[in-house]
């Protein structure tokens, strides 16, 4: 026998496949988070713009004081050299700083020829090195940035003067930057901390501003599940001026989705009427007559006034699912429908228990929830010896929502698979000793898929089982 698990699959068939598939659709975010995202995505690149340009302007402004003191010390050393003869300037002190004689102090000056470039006075602190310099225009202000003798960064102002009518001097004055860059990085730390404290606060600013901004909606949406689950009949249109046509389109849809129920469920009533008094004068006809074919007509008509009452019953069932805004309590009907039961069951001693530990809403019409679980709890004490148990519980919310499940067990002689399988088929009945249509556990099948349920039956498992367990399944609220 050939293996078909090894046997290729065609590019349609896999085409075919993946087009089957659905799709899982992508988590989508919330408004809020969706403006809280942005807003501090745009304040974070605010705060870096901000911050990056407060640092620029402070390093300008320290730059410019900077070459302000060297210009000071330049005019200084010009104003010393005047002193002496154009040939043979006067050689300048220290200028008032005493960093100019400390030793490799990182503040330096010199005064060279400038045609030959011969040093003609130094500070002290240069100890003999020469500074790399480039030659400036004459009467310009050189600025630049140049490495000292001890590889620090060194910022340098020079300008050539002329004494006389043929004597020029090139002056350099030159200061380590270092501490000028450890002010402009503590700035930097200071400006970064201030604006990352200002940033929480924009952010929380933010949120709180989404939040108190966004309320409405919450209200909006609280208004509609309180629609939806019945305790309310239209949605509340006291919301802002953006919300309030939302709200109104809304109570004008449940309006719209109501008043067609009703005539639906008008047109419902009237077709069944017209119906069952035709069926009832042909069967009444035909029972007092002795034709061959009486029988059979009599049996046909019935089988119709079945399929009528059936599927009359399923366009009810599915006009009043339709409803916007109906629930109702699950453990009020059950408890109503297990005293009547223990009444009609009284000569028989059934004993019929309710389990229920938490409060639970049912989706739909209660009358609906009565004829399931009705048809349910009395076809169990039908087969029932002594016992039925009736439990209620809920499942966790998936793809269609939080689910009710509706166990009734019995402690019968159960059912076979093959049996469980025909008893949900419409109109079959396993034991005709039994009173009944048939029809009891088919239209809990249809109510129940109708409202997105299911039925199933098995056999008891629990303590002193064997019998038969019925499980509703049934969306909540």
């Amino acid at each position: 026998m050939p293996d078909n698990n090894n046997e290729p699959v065609s590019g349609q068939e896999a085409s075919e496949t993946a087009a089957a598939t659905p799709a899982r659709p992508a988590r989508q975010r919330s408004i809020a988070t969706r403006l809280i995202l942005v807003a501090a995505l745009w304040s974070l690149v605010a705060l870096l713009v901000t911050g990056s340009v407060l640092v620029a302007m402070y390093r300008e402004a320290s730059e410019r004081e900077f070459d302000a003191r060297l210009d000071v010390y330049l005019k200084a050393i010009i104003g010393e050299m005047a002193a002496g003869t154009p040939s043979e300037p006067a050689e300048p002190g220290n200028l008032g700083d005493p960093r100019f004689d400390l030793p490799a102090s990182g503040w330096y000056w010199l005064v060279m020829k400038a045609e030959t470039g011969e040093v003609l006075f130094s500070s002290m602190s240069l100890l003999g090195d020469r500074l790399q310099l480039d030659e400036p225009q004459p009467g310009v202000i050189l600025r630049s940035v140049i490495s000292g003798p001890q590889g620090a960064e060194l910022r340098v102002l020079q300008q050539t003067i002329i004494f006389g009518e043929a004597a020029a001097y090139r002056i350099a004055v030159a200061g380590e930057t270092a501490e000028l860059r450890e002010r402009e990085y503590d700035f930097a730390g200071q400006v970064a901390l201030t604006l990352l404290v200002l940033g929480f606060g924009l952010v929380g600013a933010i949120f709180l501003q989404v939040r108190v901004g966004l309320r409405p909606l919450a209200a909006l949406s609280a208004s509609l599940a309180a629609v939806r689950r019945g305790d309310a009949q239209t949605v509340d249109e006291n919301l802002p001026p953006e919300l309030k046509p939302v709200a109104v389109e809304l109570n004008a849809l449940v309006r719209s989705n109501r008043e067609v129920v009703e005539r639906a469920r008008t047109h419902v009533g009237n077709l069944a009427h017209a119906l069952k008094t035709p069926l009832s004068v042909i069967l009444n006809e035909v029972r007092g007559q002795d034709a061959p074919f009486a029988p059979k007509v009599a049996e046909q008509a019935e089988v119709m006034r079945s399929q009528v009452h059936h599927y009359l019953e399923r366009a009810r069932m599915a006009a009043q699912r339709r409803v916007i805004g109906v629930s109702c309590d699950v453990e009020p009907v059950l408890a109503r429908l297990i005293r009547a039961m223990a009444r009609i069951h009284r000569d028989r001693g059934i004993d019929i228990t309710l389990d229920m530990k938490t409060r639970l809403r049912f989706r739909g019409e209660e009358q609906d929830l009565e004829e399931m679980t009705g048809n349910l709890i009395d076809n169990a004490c039908k087969w029932a010896s002594s016992r039925v148990r009736v439990s209620v519980t809920a499942i966790g919310a998936g793809e269609g929502g939080e689910r009710i499940v509706i166990a009734i067990a019995d402690d019968g002689p159960g059912l076979g698979d093959s049996e469980m399988a025909e008893a949900l088929k419409r109109g079959r009945r396993l034991d005709e000793t039994v009173p009944g249509t048939g029809l009891g556990l088919s239209i809990v099948v249809d109510l129940a898929g109708l409202y997105g349920g299911d039925l199933a039956l098995d056999r008891d498992r629990g303590p002193g089982g064997g019998g038969l367990v019925a499980r509703l399944v049934l969306p909540a609220i």
